[in-house]
């Protein structure tokens, strides 16, 4: 927390910061305590959707705003409460506000998929593809919480103490490298990078010649798979290793196995 609160006054210090900093900060401290929620202390459903304070309404904004491209995936009511309920994060939050009011996000024409409330686009939802992963019964405090993926097998997770002491920031285990790596100081940083940030440059040697049609035709639950694996080398041509389309599902444990098997570690 001592971070966010250094974040904020560097901030605040900018004599051209927008009115809306205080609130941005606002919902970034409730994201972080929703996050923080246990088993012995889950809040109702009533407790957890703001109808006179929403996170949507400043996603929207966001969203509207991007640089890069973003498209909100339909949402699926029927399930919307549940999804909010297991997670425990208020629609205040930008996450909370993810989840309950979106199927989740396509960046850059699907290239980043960002975890919501799921729909038939993207049928998993926060704490559905958590569950088993980061945690084994909703309720429980996660060590880790994956927040999103990329077209080529990478994962995007908020840490809860099992990647660090950096907690709350957002980490990103890259394909070529099989390492969880710090890339952004809160979950609100990390949608303002994935929205308005050079995807290509970070992502430089992780992207073919025909990644954009390849990628538009990619299901939302599914990764390409490279041979020779991406971590095996570096510095070679990505156009010519072998791709194929595979579930997202079997990919991330895969890339467990691998660090398991590396570092007797996995995470």
């Amino acid at each position: 927390m001592n971070v966010i609160w250094a974040i904020f006054i560097l901030h605040i210090r900018d004599a051209n910061a927008s009115k809306g900093l205080l609130f941005t900060f606002l919902l970034l401290l409730r994201s972080v305590d929703s996050f923080s929620q246990n088993n012995n202390s889950l809040r109702s459903i009533d407790k957890l959707v703001d109808t006179t304070e929403s996170g949507w309404d400043l996603v929207q904004k966001w969203v509207h705003n991007a640089k890069n491209d973003v498209v909100v995936l339909p949402h699926d009511s029927s399930k919307a409460k549940e999804v909010l309920y297991h997670t425990q994060v208020t629609t205040r939050s930008p996450m909370g506000a993810i989840i309950y009011y979106t199927g989740g996000l396509m960046i850059d024409h699907g290239w980043i998929r960002i975890l919501g409330g799921g729909c038939s686009i993207m049928e998993r939802s926060i704490p559905e593809w958590n569950k088993g992963k980061s945690f084994k019964e909703y309720g429980e405090k996660p060590p880790f919480l994956l927040i999103g993926d990329d077209a080529v097998g990478g994962f995007f997770a908020i840490n809860g103490g099992a990647l660090g002491p950096a907690l709350g920031k957002v980490f990103y285990l890259s394909p070529d490298a099989l390492k969880w790596e710090e890339i952004a100081d809160s979950y609100t940083e990390f949608l303002h990078f994935v929205f308005n940030g050079d995807l290509n440059k970070f992502y430089k040697g992780l992207r073919w010649k025909s990644w954009l049609a390849d990628v538009s035709k990619l299901g939302g639950d599914d990764v390409f798979s490279f041979y020779p694996f991406l971590w095996t080398y570096r510095g070679k041509n990505i156009n010519k290793d072998i791709r194929k389309a595979v579930p997202v599902e079997g990919q991330y444990e895969l890339n467990m196995g691998f660090i398991q098997e590396m570092n007797g570690n996995a995470k």
